[in-house]
């Protein structure tokens, strides 16, 4: 493991920039008859907030919003000025004040179900719990038409329109502007830490999310606003349209990559995305911009069953009229080829809670997140990145380098991170558990194995790659007694 490298001063939260403004931040009652939309007892798997001392509330919050244009060379210039925008923040906070932890994540929710779908609280909601932060979803333009669709009086007032900056029959519907959702965003920032939104004293203030949005962010806008005091990025693709018309961003522009910029920015990329991910792939930094961390999970799937946490009920989908996938267990319309089951596996989970809590670290204290070795690749075509690649397999069929941790290096199965069949069959892992025989070969007894995981889960936390918290859900998992080897692949899938 690296050590931990010690900066002579903690970074400072963000002095927000004098040209973003405070939007006005408006209270959206419940009621009985109108309820938020994701609603954390209304979402597929229902949370009962109350019981780990949060309170959820929600808010409009509207302003004014320029759209930009962003040259390859990073300038920004405004293509439209000062339109008008109002969209909706949902709030988990902890009801008790002295509770907060001054930290709060921000995440952009995923809008591929052209609703809001917050696919990283599914991953750290305990994580968020635990340390007593609060977290704050902003509805994205893609959301909007099911958002609004699902409640059309709640959210009457929501709008991303089009100020005129893109012609009809642009990227996107010509109602509606996207460019509009970067400034918004820096205003949500700017409201939190201006104590605009009631009940929160934020200190710092995170953005997470899956996806091109956050990286378009930090490379084109976080330079100019200085809102966010650090960003925790889920498998990058490179960043995505500065406005509606604008064209995608292609192979070789310097845009691809995320930059350094004032704040630690750290990237978390699984086993199952590395491959997609490789073009933008770029060296850890320490400087005074703030510092870069790239960390390659091996073992890790692209997405599993807790990102599907932090969707909405299937009645609640329905009624954005886009009708719900598949079930909870399975929400998908179509099975892959074999069938195989929504991974459970925590590794990745796990990964997002230590991300977070290194982050955090760094900008707090000034001590810079571990860095992570490579996963190890052989290039398609030599030296060309661009052309893709193939992840190495150690002798268990496992990925090789990368961000090493319990489950590939005392293994106890293979971790698949792709499987054939249909749409999103392909960014969906699977595990096929060693038979009795290579167990007792690998391991002997059952007290051997649990002393072998214990070192691995040890060495993890010492590094920083895991939280003490999920080291004790690993060392419980293998708690269980067996009389002989052959139970042992059966009472530890970790």
């Amino acid at each position: 493991m690296i050590k931990l490298l010690a900066l002579a001063a903690p970074f400072a939260a963000f002095a927000l920039a004098q040209s973003v403004p405070i939007p006005k931040v408006t209270p959206v009652p419940t009621t009985a008859a109108s309820y938020p939309f994701l609603a954390a007892n209304h979402n597929v798997v229902p949370i009962d907030l109350a019981k780990s001392g949060y309170v959820e509330e929600e808010f409009i919050i509207s302003g004014a919003a320029n759209v930009y244009d962003w040259a390859a060379d990073g300038k920004l210039s405004v293509k439209a000025a000062n339109a008008p925008y109002a969209t909706r923040i949902l709030v988990r906070r902890p009801s008790d004040p002295a509770r907060f932890s001054g930290s709060t994540i921000v995440e952009l929710p995923n809008t591929a179900r052209r609703a809001d779908w917050t696919m990283m609280w599914g991953y750290t909601e305990e994580q968020i719990m635990e340390r007593g932060d609060a977290w704050v979803a902003v509805t994205m333009p893609g959301a909007l038409s099911g958002v609004k669709k699902f409640n059309p009086t709640r959210y009457a007032d929501l709008s991303f329109a089009n100020p005129g900056a893109c012609p009809a029959g642009a990227n996107g519907a010509a109602e509606t502007e996207d460019g509009l959702k970067w400034d918004a965003l820096s205003q949500v920032g700017a409201a939190l830490k201006n104590k605009a939104v009631p009940g929160l004293n934020a200190q710092y203030v995170y953005m997470m999310t899956q996806g091109a949005d956050i990286v378009t962010y930090i490379d084109a806008i976080q330079d100019n606003a200085k809102v966010y005091d650090g960003f925790l990025v889920k498998s990058p693709s490179g960043p995505g349209r500065i406005n509606s018309c604008a064209p995608a961003i292609a192979k070789g522009d310097p845009r691809l990559t995320i930059k350094d910029v004032g704040v630690p920015v750290i990237n978390v990329v699984a086993q199952g995305e590395v491959a997609d991910a490789l073009a933008n792939r770029r060296a850890d930094s320490d400087n005074g911009k703030g510092g870069y961390r790239l960390y390659e999970i091996a073992g890790a799937t692209h997405i599993d069953k807790k990102a599907y946490v932090g969707l909405a009920s299937v009645a609640d989908q329905n009624a954005t009229g886009v009708p719900a996938q598949g079930t909870p267990d399975w929400p998908f319309n179509a099975r892959c080829t074999p069938e195989i089951q929504m991974s459970t596996h925590p590794l990745l989970g796990y990964m997002f809670d230590m991300a977070l809590v290194n982050l955090d670290t760094w900008v707090r204290k000034g001590v810079p997140a571990p860095k992570g070795e490579r996963m190890n690749v052989v290039y398609e075509q030599p030296g060309i990145v661009d052309a893709g690649g193939k992840i190495v397999r150690d002798q268990f069929n496992n990925g090789s380098g990368g961000v090493r941790n319990v489950y590939v290096d005392v293994p106890t199965a293979t971790y698949f991170t792709t499987t054939p069949g249909p749409g999103t069959c392909r960014e969906l892992g699977y595990e096929v558990p060693f038979d009795w025989q290579q167990v007792e070969a690998l391991y002997g007894t059952h007290a051997n194995y649990v002393s072998r995981v214990n070192k691995s889960v040890d060495e993890m936390v010492k590094g920083h790659w895991l939280t003490e918290t999920d080291a004790k859900h690993i060392r419980a998992s293998v708690m269980v007694q067996a009389s002989n080897p052959r139970a042992t692949t059966a009472s530890n899938k970790q």
